[in-house]
């Protein structure tokens, strides 16, 4: 059973899909404080959040047992994703579930400001008429600059070209054959910006687009744009905004979202003329609570049994069918992750993963992440796992190397795993699965082995002599240590050679340098599998 807990309010029918038929225990704190969140959150195996839960790196690292935080909606900036990604916590979100309910905000908004509408309703409501003073304006044949085509974007273009509005559009992932079938002409923000009659904002909130609309970009707009935002506050600078409108540089703006929200009662833009403000209402509709309820709580519940997270930000998002297959593949390449790590007596700058044959047909850089996982796990006391592996091998300065082919040396498939140490000599070790979860090792350092890679293996470097092995059993055997296993590699009758002992039980290292002791024994390593 999965703990989760619930922090900000979400809909009765995601909860009941957390609860997964009562196989999850579901606590619902909507209003728990951050003091408490902190305290409380090591108990549980999952979060969920909306837009009030503030998920700092205190909170992430007192979670120990967290697999999942899953944020109710499509923004995460108030999700420490880095200090995740390192705890080994995936985050995911609901992307879709309040598409078309941000897409109609960000329109009403529109609307309302160039027809002013708030304005027309609170000056009836006063008894007053001011018809002549509160003519507006049409949005046929103007022209709108839309900032992220992502899918709220494409939506409100969409809409927005059957009032015969020109769309302009900016986005960095978005192609030109893209925007052709989109109907938009792409465009850069500063082309936006000096052209667009009306602009509005779709992008997250990043380093790069943060303050994306200030000082700056309102002194090149038209006197007469509009300027909308329903994406994620900051994007727009707020000050800037409230001063560029008292000083006539714009025509009007309609903000839903806020650098800090509750907007403080003193903010400048709660004063600023023209201006259309919403308490955050983009999601806001009954329909879009739930859907994003229900999509979020279903990657959670996902996430609690091991199965594919779909919407995961932090982490690759891996098919369970697809696991199934890769199974023997996968802790094949776990286990050489593991062994060469061990296999070096120095510092490793450099790994190389190289993936041939029918491993083509799969996801390969799931292969390189449980190589990833293996290398770590036996020189890290964290956690370790497909969101954190990779970042936890950049923080150590090792660089990681894929390459791909499809004609691997005798075998239908291959993995290898090259390593570059300090003083730049190279090892590696490579392995293939000879039926669905037959792992075996068949070749360390171009040696050719036939080797289970599993359980305590001493490998050891030695001359191709005559007794040698002999007297390597016979010292175990004195120690009472079984050998379970054993297979060797040479490079020719006489020369270089490499024995790898698979032993029953522990092997201790005084055991090891008796090893290394004996005549034409060179070196001696335990590896442990």
């Amino acid at each position: 059973m999965a703990k989760i807990l619930v922090s900000d309010s979400l809909a009765e029918e995601g909860r009941a899909i957390l609860s997964d038929n009562g196989a999850n225990e579901v606590v619902y704190k909507p209003e728990i404080t951050p003091e408490d969140l902190v305290k409380e959150i090591g108990e549980y195996e999952a979060l969920v959040i909306r837009s009030r839960t503030q998920v700092t790196a205190e909170v992430l690292r007192a979670a120990k047992k967290c697999k999942i935080v899953g944020r109710a909606g499509v923004g995460v900036d108030n999700v420490d994703i880095p200090v995740a990604t390192q705890c080994g916590i995936m985050v995911a979100n609901a992307p879709e579930g309040n598409t078309y309910s941000t897409c109609e905000h960000a329109i009403s908004l529109m609307m309302s400001l160039i027809r002013h509408i708030p304005a027309g309703d609170a000056t009836m409501k006063a008894g007053k008429w001011e018809k002549k003073k509160l003519t507006g304006h049409e949005l046929y044949g103007k022209t709108l600059g839309i900032v992220g085509l992502g899918k709220i974007g494409r939506e409100v273009a969409h809409r927005m070209k059957s009032f015969g509005m020109t769309v302009w559009g900016f986005d960095p992932y978005v192609t030109p054959e893209m925007a052709e079938r989109l109907g938009v002409t792409l465009k850069t923000v500063a082309e936006i910006v000096e052209g667009a009659d009306v602009i509005t904002v779709h992008t997250p909130k990043t380093k790069e687009t943060t303050n994306l609309l200030d000082a700056a970009a309102f002194k090149k707009m038209k006197k007469t744009a509009y300027v909308i935002n329903c994406a994620r506050g900051g994007i727009i600078n707020e000050e800037d905004l409230a001063a560029a409108l008292a000083a006539g540089e714009l025509a009007g703006a309609a903000i839903d979202v806020f650098t800090v929200e509750p907007l403080p009662e003193d903010h400048p833009l709660r004063k600023a003329p023209n201006i259309v403000l919403t308490p955050h209402l983009g999601a806001s509709t009954t329909e879009a609570q739930e859907k994003v309820a229900l999509q979020v709580a279903e990657q959670v519940v996902n996430a609690c049994k091991g199965a594919e997270v779909t919407t995961a930000l932090n982490a690759p998002a891996i098919n369970p069918e697809l696991l199934k297959q890769m199974k023997g593949s996968l802790d094949l390449a776990e286990r050489l992750g593991r062994f060469i790590v061990q296999m070096s007596t120095q510092s490793i700058k450099r790994i190389k993963v190289s993936v041939s044959g029918t491993l083509l047909d799969f996801p390969t850089d799931i292969i390189t992440l449980s190589v990833m996982k293996g290398f770590l796990e036996p020189i890290t006391d964290l956690p370790v796992n497909f969101v954190n592996a990779r970042t936890q091998l950049q923080a150590k300065g090792v660089e990681v190397v894929e390459a791909r082919s499809s004609q691997p040396k005798d075998y239908l498939s291959l993995i290898e795993v090259s390593a570059l140490r300090e003083d730049g000599s190279k090892i590696s070790v490579s392995g293939t699965v000879f039926m669905p979860n037959l792992p075996r090792v068949v070749a360390i350092n171009d040696l050719r082995f036939e080797m289970k890679p599993e359980g305590n293996v001493i490998l050891m470097e030695n001359e191709d002599l005559p007794g040698t092995v002999g007297r390597v059993g016979t010292l175990l055997a004195s120690k009472n240590i079984n050998i379970a296993e054993i297979s060797w590699g040479r490079d020719h009758a006489g020369g270089n050679a490499m024995t790898a002992i698979k032993v029953d039980g522990e092997v201790d290292q005084a055991i090891i340098n008796e090893l290394v002791a004996l005549p034409h024994v060179v070196k001696a390593k335990l590896i442990r599998l």
